[in-house]
């Protein structure tokens, strides 16, 4: 661990670019998800109060509810919505400039919200959280590429992790800043809300400081003499040329390959088991249970005997948790190794989810289960936080060339809000129907994970795409050439007991 801290301490630039990409990249995204659940109460008022003064109409519960819902579903809209265009324009326009002028669709969001008490319209609430959602849409591609590609192959796995740890600081600074002596009073809401429009600013300011990503500048744009020159700028004297190497043989071996489309992604037969990995743990990213355990986290302190008004400050726990655990994540990442992360991640979620379930069937029988429970949420965070988070959000740049990369991530960022948009619409329906058996369904996801990761997934650390793409070919051809003798000695063996039988 001390190597790669030293490492990485030898490249002030690179530690730079990870606090000034995260600050206004997957840090939208994490701030966007937690920060609706304080003003909620104010921002249901807000609704009733313009249809009353707008159309002398007072609105029934259901009706501000559902209002309420599209008003925080309508974020995964604009997130899904940039996540199909992302690929291309970061391939156009190059990951630096596109995290550039990304920042000004935040801070447009973030005047509507400021602006939405004042003029008594809960439509610019709505419209400021769909312009974050497509502001978090491009973020998460470009600041994961641009991270990334900057960094020593070594500190790749190292650095790659700060893409989530930005997103536990966003969460965490939500449920913080949204607490009633900060920001979450009636008079304040709308500064909660615009806070995007400070960290959006802050990137604004200090980004052009910082080179293009030399890959982007070398294989996309072919400008070797631009890329040597962001490398020293972002590595100082340390020794770039075996990186330049290998980026000129990847070159080479796609020369005259131009940047792939999703769909021929989908048809490359080469790229299927990369492509199927994508599928798989970025599902698993948002159907592993830990929304639904930041949800029954709260009736699980209330049952511990912690007071309502004191649940927001509980909740916190919860958020510095994840918070801490994905900084540990960053400490022991280059040791342990992603895939062992990732397995281990999700095997330690699938037994916490049994435990939960177990724990909260007999909360009210015995006295003291709901503090298992608490417990339980607190280890399933940081299990979460210790492998998953972390390390799913770089695959698609560690698994395809430079030609496919931009179509993996678009598949990759579409799965992410697909399935976080799918969620916030079944699972109300699903803890109506099963309660905390909901566990069970997230299990299967969290289970599923774990075992393909572990036998059908390599170890990408300190490797490049290339050579990562050779190892899938290595570990499946081995057991599809098995799987062939296997047929073969069966149908061998059938015969030969045809015969005897003759």
């Amino acid at each position: 661990m001390t190597q790669y801290l030293t490492l990485l301490l030898e490249c002030p630039v690179v530690i730079a670019a990870i606090f000034i990409a995260g600050i206004g990249g997957t840090f939208q995204f994490g701030f966007s998800v937690s920060v609706m659940t304080s003003p909620s109460g104010f921002i249901k008022e807000l609704v009733n109060k313009t249809c009353l003064h707008r159309y002398n109409i007072s609105l029934e519960q259901w009706q501000v509810s559902l209002i309420w819902s599209f008003t925080v579903s309508i974020f995964c809209i604009g997130g899904l919505l940039a996540s199909l265009v992302a690929g291309p324009l970061i391939t156009k326009f190059g990951r630096k400039r596109c995290l550039l002028f990304n920042n000004f669709v935040a801070i447009s969001g973030a005047v509507l919200m400021l602006l939405s008490q004042t003029a008594m319209s809960f439509e610019m609430v709505m419209v400021g959280r769909f312009l974050y959602g497509i502001n978090s849409g491009v973020s998460l591609s470009a600041h994961t590429m641009y991270l990334v590609e900057c960094s020593p192959k070594m500190l790749r796995g190292m650095v790659g992790v700060t893409i989530a740890t930005f997103i536990s600081l966003g969460k965490f600074c939500g449920q913080l800043l949204g607490i009633r002596e900060l920001l979450g009073t009636q008079e304040r809401w709308p500064w909660l809300l615009g806070f995007n429009a400070f960290t959006a600013l802050l990137q604004l300011s200090t980004l052009p400081f910082l080179p293009e990503s030399p890959r982007f500048l070398l294989l996309d744009r072919g400008d070797r003499q631009a890329c040597e020159k962001a490398f020293r700028k972002l590595w100082g004297n340390k020794d770039y040329g075996t990186e330049v190497e290998e980026m000129l043989e990847e070159k080479a071996a796609l020369q005259s390959v131009r940047s792939h489309s999703v769909m021929e992604l989908i048809q490359s037969q080469t790229l299927r088991w990369q492509l199927l990995t994508i599928f798989v743990t970025f599902t698993a990213l948002q159907l592993c249970g830990i929304n639904a355990v930041y949800f029954y986290s709260f009736d699980v302190f209330r049952a511990a005997g912690i007071q309502e008004n004191q649940l927001n400050y509980a909740a916190l726990g919860t958020g510095l948790c994840e918070l801490s655990t994905s900084v540990a994540c960053f400490m022991i990442i280059e040791n342990t190794g992603k895939k062992v992360l990732i397995f281990r991640g999700y095997m330690g979620m699938s037994v916490t989810l049994i435990l939960l379930t177990i724990t909260l069937y007999f909360q009210k029988q015995v006295s003291w289960m709901p503090y298992c429970s608490m417990v339980l949420i607190f280890i399933f965070i940081f299990f979460f936080a210790s492998g998953p988070a972390g390390v799913t959000a770089p695959l698609p740049g560690e698994l395809f060339t430079q030609s496919f990369k931009s179509a993996g991530y678009t598949i990759a960022c579409t799965l992410n809000w697909t399935g976080l948009f799918v969620l916030g619409m079944l699972f109300p329906i699903i803890v109506e129907n099963l309660d905390y058996f909901c566990f069970l369904v997230f299990l299967f996801f969290s289970a599923g994970c774990g075992l393909y990761v572990r036998f059908n997934v390599p170890e990408t650390k300190n490797q490049t795409a290339l050579e990562i793409a050779a190892e899938f070919q290595k570990m499946h051809s081995k057991s599809e050439e098995s799987q062939k003798k296997n047929d073969t000695d069966h149908k061998l063996n059938g015969i030969k007991t045809y015969e005897t039988k003759l």
